[in-house]
């Protein structure tokens, strides 16, 4: 038997995935990583520890199965993105920690930006919006506050890496300084017509040119891993950012497909083909993947919490044990007694791009129980996709037949349930849910020949469950109405 492997760089844990030729996940490690909060808003990762735990879960996934290293045919990476990293070229050290895509900490410097009327012209060249979540202002951060940083990287002594780029680096000793274009194109350094850094964007953020990977193909070898580390030099053969590689992972390759992965966050793609759509809707434009030259573009909607809505409950709030438990609570009530929680912990992403929002239940009454204030958690994730979802149907002029999910929330049958009837969409959960990591496993196979063409990966998806719509359209316009009444009272909370 021959395998790929599929290194998951996520923001909660770090996890190694073998795939045999099927798709099955074969064998699963996991570790959580370390998170700081220095400050409000803050947040950090150390980037020595995403490294040790994802070779530790790599040998691990080997060694359940017992699988020997020279039958994993390649490595396919998938990562969180605009997570930021800057190290040493030579020693291969972080000056800093990792800086990761929840933190807020640019919030002020963004504001600048804006009130130099910079947005548009931001948006023109990156189809980004100007926010903290992407990575450029964070690596201007970086070489402003740390000391000596500024003066190293005019030395040309400092690299910068999305979270994919950092472990290619460490794993081939510093030979490979890569990231590719998904990657590349959530940096607010990437010109996405261009296709290629912008050197007036670096300007502006006062960034050295030399300390950016160069940019490859999502699907291509980019060199070997050194036997050192998992017993044998296996090609590196995909880097892919997380929701790129998800939609890739649901077989969405035709153009007005879409997905929703539920994890820490939801983000939802669609699938926009050859054609580079500018939102008008408070979308992100963004590149899908980069396969033999060919790029696909989508249009992509961030909702920064979906799953740590849910860990809130367990672990601040208290009010359940462990996140299964989420689903029968919901369902022990009929409605949430007209009360609604918002999820605004690290601010609202899309639509809205509120960075000052925070989180608030509203509508509490004396008869409002913890059931109620569950199931509304839980519709929370599901009015916010369904803001994304309309953006993006009338962003892209057409309706969205199906949507994939997939994700470890995806799994909450409540939740699922009530996302197909609000947004009135056909929900589809495939049988094999661990679709990032999926992803980058066929782009990785693709690139060796694991696998021959789309055509035969497209054989493997299977789905384990449809949710349909059950909610009557007056029903859903009241819902929705009330939900955009209650989120006023979250946003501009902290300016």
């Amino acid at each position: 038997m021959k395998y790929i492997m599929a290194f998951d760089a996520g923001t909660t844990s770090a996890r190694t995935i073998i795939f045999d030729k099927k798709g099955n996940p074969i064998s699963v490690a996991q570790k959580d990583l370390i998170k700081h909060f220095p400050k409000p808003g803050y947040v950090e990762e150390e980037p020595e520890d995403i490294w040790s735990k994802q070779i530790g879960t790599a040998v691990e996934a080997m060694s359940k199965k017992e699988i020997d290293p020279k039958d994993i045919c390649a490595i396919g990476i998938t990562n969180q993105r605009e997570t930021t990293i800057v190290w040493n070229k030579k020693t291969m050290e972080p000056i800093y920690n990792a800086i990761v895509w929840q933190c807020k900490r640019t919030s002020k410097y963004c504001e600048e930006l804006k009130e130099k009327g910079l947005e548009e012209k931001i948006r023109e060249k990156t189809g980004l919006v100007i926010d903290p979540y992407f990575s450029a202002t964070k690596i201007k951060w970086i070489l402003d506050n740390v000391e000596g940083a500024r003066e190293m990287a005019n030395r040309d002594e400092l690299l910068f890496g999305t979270v994919e780029t950092y472990l290619i680096y460490k794993l081939t000793d510093g030979e490979v300084h890569i990231t590719d274009y998904t990657n590349a194109s959530r940096t607010l350094l990437f010109n996405i017509k261009e296709k290629k850094w912008d050197n007036e964007l670096l300007e502006l953020f006062d960034i050295p040119r030399s300390m950016l990977p160069e940019i490859k193909d999502s699907s291509k070898v980019y060199g070997k891993s050194k036997s050192k580390y998992l017993g044998c030099e296996i090609p590196i053969a995909s880097a892919i950012g997380d929701q790129q590689s998800s939609l890739f992972g649901t077989a969405s390759f035709e153009k007005g497909m879409a997905k929703s992965t539920f994890g820490t966050g939801a983000f939802v793609l669609m699938n926009t083909g050859d054609e580079l759509i500018r939102s008008q809707n408070g979308l992100v434009s963004t590149i899908a993947w980069a396969i033999d030259g060919e790029i696909k573009y989508a249009l992509e909607g961030s909702i920064f919490e979906a799953g740590s809505c849910i860990d809130f409950l367990r672990d601040n709030l208290r009010i359940i044990d462990q996140a299964d438990d989420s689903e029968y609570m919901a369902g022990k009530v009929e409605d949430t007694n007209d009360c609604y929680f918002i999820p605004a912990f690290t601010g609202l992403g899309a639509p809205y791009w509120d960075q000052y929002a925070r989180g608030s239940i509203v509508g509490l009454s004396g008869s409002v129980n913890k059931y109620h204030v569950v199931r509304a958690a839980l519709e929370s994730i599901a009015y916010l996709s369904c803001d994304v979802i309309n953006a993006m149907q009338e962003d892209a002029n057409t309706k969205i037949k199906s949507l994939k999910v997939d994700g470890g929330v995806s799994k909450n049958n409540f939740l699922m349930s009530f996302l197909s009837s609000i947004v009135n969409v056909e929900v589809a959960r495939p049988k094999v849910i661990e679709l990032t990591a999926l992803g980058a496993c066929y782009m990785a196979g693709l690139a060796v020949g694991f696998w021959e063409n789309i055509d035969e990966i497209r054989e493997n998806n299977e789905i384990e469950k449809y949710f349909e719509p059950d909610m009557d359209e007056k029903e859903r316009k009241e819902k929705m109405k009330r939900w955009h009444e209650a989120v006023k009272y979250s946003m501009n909370w902290t300016k």
